[in-house]
């Protein structure tokens, strides 16, 4: 790696290089494709676009806090070191993802990231929403709130319906709190798979528990996600 290897960012990347055949070996096919998928897309994301960065950074800590690596890896230990909320990963992250993708690079042919990628967000869609207007209406006429998941979709924005009380009712407070944690705002599809997938620690998917489930025992699953618990 660059200068930048000294960086949060860039010590993760040199360890994901460095371990990379634990790596291979602990995630299966489908979650491989998706840190690569995430990688690459972080890769090719405008340095100097700071959100983006941020948006995309986030993407590959999040699947690597999901995936099946070891408890002590090195790579999950490196994960408490990038923060988003601290300083601006800046455009050292950007090339020390194109240096790993480049060092990961292999003769065979590329795993069909866009293909995994858009077949994720085809899943994601297909799960109940409210339109835009339904889920204004939801927030009594007011504008819904950001933490809310929001999905972009050709039709219209889609808020997943898990989101909002049963009967017509108004967002979960813990939803929203959960959502902060997770920074649904900066990476919705994100947010919504933790939402909608197979949860050991809970027993189900965090969004059929709720409203079954204490709100604090929601917010733990998502803050030991978060801080590598």
């Amino acid at each position: 790696m660059n200068d930048g290897r000294e960086s949060p960012a860039g010590q993760l990347f040199a360890l994901i290089g460095e371990h990379q055949v634990t790596i291979r070996e602990a995630l299966d096919d489908e979650q491989y494709t998706e840190l690569l998928a995430r990688l690459e897309a972080l890769a090719g994301v405008a340095p100097d676009d700071d959100r983006a960065v941020r948006r995309a950074l986030h993407g590959v800590r999040l699947t690597l806090l999901k995936s099946p690596l070891p408890h002590g890896h090195p790579v999950l230990t490196a994960l408490d070191a990038v923060r988003l909320v601290a300083a601006p990963p800046g455009p050292t992250a950007v090339a020390g993802a194109r240096e790993l993708m480049a060092a990961l690079a292999s003769p065979s042919p590329a795993p069909d990231t866009e293909g995994v990628a858009a077949g994720a967000q085809d899943e994601l869609l297909r799960a109940p929403a409210l339109s835009a207007d339904e889920a204004r209406a939801r927030c009594g006429g007011a504008a819904p709130p950001p933490e809310l998941i929001k999905l972009a979709d050709p039709g219209g924005d889609r808020y997943p319906e898990f989101q909002f009380a049963a009967g017509g009712g108004t967002p979960y407070e813990v939803v929203l709190e959960v959502n902060r944690l997770l920074l649904a705002d900066i990476d919705p599809r994100g947010a919504a798979a933790w939402w909608l997938s197979g949860n050991t620690w809970l027993g189900g998917t965090p969004a059929s528990l709720l409203g079954r489930l204490p709100d604090q025992q929601l917010v733990g699953a998502a803050t030991a996600l978060v801080e590598g618990d």
